[in-house]
């Protein structure tokens, strides 16, 4: 009967902590995406993938890493340039959860035209961001995910069901319910 309390006790421990992932985690696992040489090819990469499946959760401490100037050895076709590492952020808080372009850089895309064959949209919005200011733009986001407009914001591509969509909007207003009344 104790080692049964005992493994339960341990399971609530390791599900609670085992969704708090700190910035030096983060950290570790942006540095292992930055050694890959082409940016199509980062979420394809062992850690992107784990970034991504922590979700939302992840992406306030993901935005603190947008104003990083270290550079990556990833290369942005699209921009002819290499990518630093809080562009490499950017780009996966982009794939966690689909950002609003035009609010966010302020530039409209109205035909739709991005990166060829690239799967990282935000990427193509980022001449647009760098000209704004990392800080700048970071602010922005932040203000974003604590706004209510995120709440209903469906982005135009998305990676999740309709299932786990509605799952996620429950969970932000849960948890902006509970901000908002001091919990």
């Amino acid at each position: 009967m104790k080692k049964i309390r005992l493994t339960l006790i341990i399971g609530i421990l390791i599900s609670n902590f085992g969704f708090s992932q700190s910035k030096s985690e983060i950290e570790n696992l942006l540095d292992g995406i930055s050694k890959i040489e082409n940016s199509k090819e980062i979420t394809k990469t062992e850690q992107a993938e784990k970034l991504i499946k922590y979700g939302w959760r992840i992406l306030p401490t993901l935005a603190e890493f947008f104003t990083d100037q270290t550079l990556t050895k990833i290369k942005s076709e699209c921009h002819e340039r290499i990518l630093k590492k809080g562009e490499l952020a950017i780009i996966l808080a982009d794939r966690i959860e689909g950002m609003p372009y035009f609010t966010l850089t302020g530039m409209q895309n109205c035909i739709l035209t991005f990166c060829d064959k690239n799967p990282n949209l935000v990427e193509y919005y980022l001449p647009a961001i760098v000209a704004q200011g990392m800080p700048e733009f970071r602010e922005k986001y932040n203000e974003w995910l604590a706004s209510d407009d995120r709440i209903d914001w469906t982005p135009m591509l998305n990676y999740s069901s309709k299932k786990e969509l509605r799952k996620i909007k429950r969970e932000r207003k849960k948890s902006i319910l509970e901000m908002q009344s001091g919990k």
